[in-house]
């Protein structure tokens, strides 16, 4: 058993820069270089250029690029392991395969297959299995249906002796997990183990996102030109030190560990994996060193009893324009666009038979419209209209794209289309996921043509989840404070005030943003928002007590989110909030700029908190200027 394995995040998309993979191998430290490049919107668009091309459907530039780097991985004793294969992961290998016989290179290659369940529909439907959060049935033509597997086949393929396996739909986190298994002889009932693997395997998978990338205190990441990738060294009892190569502009500390730690997990004592249900709620995040932080404290539970599954379907069509507008009034000159375009689309929809939009959605950048009430930049002189529409019928979306380049004529001055042209009609394509049984599921995998057997699937599985929409399941940071529900109905200022009022009447108190005592990251978790915050130091949180459901449901109440669940996590001083329904559609299928919730936690930190005026000389306090623009 090797005394640490050192597994290096290499993408945390499909599209991640080509500078990792040279600056991974120069480092020269990792034993594992893993590639992450799927995302549900990236299965849509993988499952459609599927469709169209039977020999496409993985993430073309992460297969190119671990093809053309096969020997230099040889040469350091590297193995990668990618779920860049995508819908297509047969293809994919036979990529890399190609590559490495050309080279001359003695490699085994593996394929992960069995996450493809649309020839299972029948009995997915005989089995009566249906959506999480509609209720509806597994529909019978999906674009695509693919169940998250888990990390027993890819240490299935590396026990087999593959030096770079491929897989379809996995969950990211196992890209790191199946090698550690493998190299440790972790048993799949060593449920610790395999928490504290899996959560390496969260803070590495989105790239640099773990090394300063999204930072709220950007300024800190000195610069962006040579981003740092993470590495993961790891031990055999699961201890972590998350790193970056010295030569790259990254930048590890604790909090660039806790953001990413965070992120898109909903609730921390239950994030549920196919082989473990991690409860990360304890863990603990130390600075040991320049950019070296030791994660320690993971702990498991039995794996769900079912696999989340997710099926893709084209629902109609839609599009987005974008027309700058500029001079006095820019903001009204833009409002007034959409509102009149809107109509007339209303009324040539009519003329023509169709019925209306589905859904429309307008946002004027630069006027802060995706703040909602909380918007206060309604005087500049130059805005970009984000004007999108949905519609049961192409041909409707298209006979409003016509309309809408006339406006730089019968519009008001100051409107451009920027040269762009206009833009595609677009398929609207819709995310359900499924519970599936396991049963249903078959992992496969083969290297270089062989069979190789995978481990059963686990015989104990943990209960069924209790936790409700609008209630959190954490205890409270500290002091035993139980969080709030609901989302939230007011106008955002009851929010602040209900914080305020919590204030010790007799301390003399400031207003400053959020920021200045939190930092955190958002995402989307389906339709739903997913935005953690840690408190940049323990003295500060009472303030972070003081958030409930209520409170951030009433500041992002312009979101629409139907509840906001709060989760603690004490052992790193945070909280974690899911706003149900905040992102209106799944990424796939939103009309907004910001499908994917990147910019709300954005939001939620400048919201207004009262402190002592003490603290205004904490050394950790951050920004506290609250008329500073974001």
């Amino acid at each position: 058993m090797a005394d640490t394995v050192t597994i290096a995040g290499a993408a945390g998309m499909w599209g991640d820069s080509s500078l990792s993979t040279p600056q991974l191998l120069a480092d020269g430290r990792a034993d594992y270089v893993v590639y992450e490049a799927l995302a549900e919107v990236t299965m849509a668009i993988l499952a459609r250029a599927h469709r169209k091309d039977p020999t496409q459907g993985y993430a073309r530039d992460v297969v190119d690029t671990i093809a053309a780097n096969l020997a230099a991985f040889h040469d350091r004793g590297m193995r990668v392991v990618t779920n860049a294969g995508g819908v297509n992961p047969t293809a994919a290998a036979d990529i890399v395969r190609a590559a490495a016989d050309s080279a001359g290179l003695d490699l085994r290659i593996a394929t992960v297959t069995g996450d493809d369940l649309r020839p299972r529909i029948d009995d997915l439907r005989t089995a009566g299995v249906r959506a999480m959060d509609t209720g509806a049935p597994v529909p019978t033509s999906p674009l695509s249906l693919h169940a998250y597997l888990g990390a027993r086949p890819i240490a299935a393929a590396l026990d087999a002796g593959a030096d770079v396996v491929v897989t379809g739909r996995v969950v990211d986190s196992a890209l790191t997990l199946g090698p550690l298994v493998h190299e440790f002889g972790w048993g799949w009932d060593d449920l610790d183990l395999l928490s504290a693997g899996s959560l390496a395997g969260h803070l590495v998978e989105c790239g640099p996102q773990a090394t300063g990338g999204l930072l709220t205190d950007w300024e800190d990441t000195g610069s962006w030109v040579d981003p740092g990738y993470p590495l993961a060294i790891v031990r055999p009892d699961g201890h972590t030190i998350i790193t970056t190569p010295a030569s790259s502009d990254g930048l590890v500390d604790v909090r660039t560990v806790t953001e990413q730690l965070l992120y898109e997990i909903g609730d921390p004592r239950a994030y549920l994996l196919p082989d473990v249900t991690c409860d990360w709620s304890e863990v603990q995040v130390r600075d040991v060193g320049p950019d070296r932080v030791e994660v320690v404290g993971a702990r498991g539970l039995p794996p769900p009893a079912t696999l989340k599954a997710c099926a893709h379907v084209v629902d109609g069509a839609r599009t987005t324009f974008l027309l700058f507008v500029g001079g006095r009034d820019a903001p009204a000159k833009a409002r007034r666009i959409a509102d009149d375009l809107l109509a007339r689309g209303a009324r040539m929809l009519a003329a023509h038979g169709f019925e209306p939009f589905r859904s429309t959605s307008v946002e004027v950048l630069g006027a802060e419209s995706t703040y909602g009430m909380h918007a206060r930049r309604g005087d500049t002189r130059e805005v970009v209209l984000a004007l999108g529409v949905a519609h049961a019928r192409g041909e409707a979306v298209a006979a409003f794209m016509r309309e809408v380049p006339s406006i730089g004529l019968a519009g008001p001055p100051g409107v451009s289309g920027g040269g762009s042209g206009l833009p595609r009609v677009a398929p609207v394509v819709r995310l359900a996921s499924f519970p599936v049984p396991r049963d249903l599921v078959t992992p496969a995998v083969e290297v270089d043509g062989d069979v190789v057997d995978v481990a059963p699937d686990p015989v104990e599985v943990a209960a069924p989840a209790t936790t409700e929409p609008g209630r959190g399941s954490g205890p409270g940071l500290r002091r035993g404070h139980r969080s709030g529900d609901g989302a939230g109905d007011g106008d955002g200022a009851a929010g602040a005030a209900g914080m305020d009022a919590r204030v010790d009447s007799a301390v003399a108190t400031v207003e400053v943003p959020l920021v200045a005592v939190a930092h955190g990251r958002s995402g989307d978790k389906g339709a739903h928002v997913n935005i953690g915050l840690r408190a940049r130091h323990p003295d500060f949180l009472p303030v972070l007590d003081t958030l409930t459901g209520e409170v951030v449901g009433a500041w992002l109440a312009h979101l629409g989110a139907t509840a906001v669940e709060r989760f603690d996590l004490p052992g790193i001083d945070a909280v974690n909030f899911l706003l149900r329904n905040g992102l209106g559609s799944a990424s796939a299928a939103s009309l907004r700029f910001d499908p994917q919730g990147k910019a709300v936690a954005q939001q939620l930190l400048d919201m207004p908190i009262a402190i002592p005026g003490a603290w205004l000389d904490h050394p950790a306090l951050g920004p506290t200027d609250l008329s500073k623009p974001d």
